[in-house]
């Protein structure tokens, strides 16, 4: 059976890059019918932090991820945190000390430096005399434990990358259990995957270069390797390695500023992997059933916040209108009105929605959409309203408010009748008209059809916002 594993480290909150690594597990699979397991590697002690684990969990399930074995699922290879598995990683090192394929290091970093002269550890420890040992112990120092690298070429063949060979000597004997007995992370992460028994190891590029380490580690313990798949690194659109600079870089960001969960988890999945037609909107379950590791390019994905925006939109249009104001609560409350008012605005909130759905990019757009509808205080701007409250429109306004009064079946027709009538009548284009109309209800230029909102605010709405915008014009102008 397939088992793949996604194994994010605790230490900040969960990159755009190691989300799109889990989601290619996750695809993997559920794709083959397999396994995926949630794993943290927090044995980096110093920067791990449990508030972080939280939110990783959190927005990995956001983005509409499930595991079947994890620290919060448990499962037949528990426990998940690596923590909690120090003992295990002790014995399987102290047997490899036993077997002569491991030997303890007591030098210091800068006796390293010193000696080192292309980079790297020179084995000094490899064969050194016991009183030099017992000269070590004395002074107080304690050991890490090496493992001693045999001379043979390393071969990975690699599902998305080929074959690729390492040459003996181009690895130095390195560490795998640190001086306080909490392994590396080249010896925790082999120890776990043999004892999870992962297939497939599937992630970054960047991990590449470790590969024939691990795999050194799995053959001295008498374990065949899994395969390995490296995917392209994600790099922002200057082609350099996505960082703050290319403006947010974590899921939780996207996520804040109300992108949607099916929208990132259709972009992560196209970032180094194609459809044999170029498609770009898929269900998840088309992507589960498309995706492969062999269609994965060997070139760098370009993580392009523009394009993301652009299927985001796509996505917004494709929920209806309830779904959007169910999911923009969270941002309309962030935008400072209450649940209370919300609430009893939702009728008018949904119908905006309905009518502004083709313009909205992300979730946030929607409380400054719907915001002339659901608060009494239209803040008019002062530059406009200098436009709009001319004694012309003042006039405009003053004589068409009585016949709009006088409607009786506020709808959209009848109100478009009434409007339409008047400015024929007082021989007005119709833009003269509408514009004040708009603003003086709004306080903006442009929003829905004009009779759509006149008929969701109601007349007695409108009445009172055109005898307001009329009050503060005429104000102004004095």
């Amino acid at each position: 059976m397939v088992r793949v594993r996604f194994a994010p480290s605790p230490t900040g909150y969960l990159h755009i890059g190691n989300a799109r690594t889990a989601l290619f597990n996750y695809l993997f699979a559920r794709k083959n019918n397999g396994v995926f397991v949630l794993r943290i590697e927090n044995t980096d002690v110093e920067r791990s932090n449990s508030r972080f684990e939280e939110s990783i969990i959190e927005d990995l399930k956001w983005l509409g991820l499930s595991w079947d074995e994890g620290p919060d699922t448990g499962g037949p290879y528990q426990p998940y945190r690596q923590m909690d598995r120090l003992n295990l990683y002790r014995e399987y090192a102290n047997r490899l000390l036993s077997e002569g394929k491991a030997y303890r290091c007591w030098c210091t970093r800068e006796e390293i430096e010193k000696r080192a002269k292309t980079g790297g550890y020179d084995n000094y420890c490899r064969n050194i005399s016991d009183a030099q040992i017992s000269k070590f112990q004395s002074e107080g120092r304690k050991p890490v434990l090496r493992f001693k690298v045999p001379e043979k070429e390393v071969i990975v063949k690699d599902i998305i990358r080929g074959t690729i060979r390492f040459e003996a000597d181009s690895i130095n004997d390195f560490v795998i259990m640190k001086s306080n007995e909490i392994p590396t992370f080249h010896f925790a992460v082999v120890i776990d995957d043999f004892e999870m028994k992962i297939t497939h190891v599937i992630r970054g590029e960047d991990h590449l270069s470790n590969t024939p380490k691990h795999i050194l580690i799995f053959e001295a313990l008498g374990q065949t390797p899994p395969q390995f798949a490296h995917m392209s690194m994600t790099l922002g659109p200057d082609r350099t390695r996505l960082s703050k600079r290319h403006g947010a870089t974590s899921v939780r960001q996207y996520r804040e500023s109300g992108f949607l969960s099916n929208a990132m988890f259709n972009y992560l999945a196209l970032l180094g992997w194609s459809s044999k037609d170029n498609q770009e909107i898929f269900s998840k379950q088309q992507l589960i059933q498309e995706f492969s590791l062999e269609a994965c390019n060997k070139s760098n994905a370009i993580f392009d916040p523009a394009k993301l925006l652009w299927m985001n939109s796509q996505y917004m249009k494709m929920k209806s209108a309830k779904e959007i104001t169910e999911l923009s609560i969270p941002f309309l409350e962030k935008a400072g009105y209450e649940k209370s008012n919300i609430e009893r605005h939702r009728q008018i909130i949904e119908k905006i929605v309905e009518l502004e759905k083709e313009k909205f990019r992300i979730l946030e757009d929607v409380p400054e959409r719907v915001a002339p509808y659901i608060t009494e205080d239209i803040d008019w701007n002062l530059q406009l309203l200098q436009k709009f409250g001319i004694p012309e429109t003042s006039k405009i306004l003053s004589e068409i408010l009585p016949e709009i009064k006088k409607i009786e079946q506020f709808e959209r027709s009848a109100i478009e009748n009434i409007i339409r009538k008047f400015c024929k009548e007082k021989n007005l284009k119709t833009g003269e008209v509408f514009h004040p109309l708009r603003f003086a209800l709004t306080g903006m230029t442009k929003g829905p059809g004009l009779f759509e909102l006149m008929e969701i605010l109601g007349r007695d709405v409108s009445v009172r916002r055109i005898e307001k915008f009329l009050k503060k014009s005429m104000k102004d102008d004095n």
